[in-house]
């Protein structure tokens, strides 16, 4: 396969994921990193930073 033919593959499963993305289940372990991330920021150790902020300083890093 191509470097071209690999990215399209790749495209095509990301897409059809993305189709049936209700259908993949969550790991276990991601519960609990979410769960323990909502405890830490009800007792004010961390918070949430708007997405589009987040991207922004990801790129400015880059």
């Amino acid at each position: 396969m191509t470097t071209a033919e690999k990215i399209r593959a790749m495209e095509d499963i990301w897409d059809d994921l993305c189709r049936h993305a209700a259908e993949i289940p969550s790991p276990s372990w991601h519960r609990d990193a979410l769960s323990q991330r909502e405890e830490s920021v009800s007792k004010g150790a961390e918070t949430f930073t708007d997405w589009e902020i987040a991207k922004k300083k990801i790129r400015e890093k880059l």
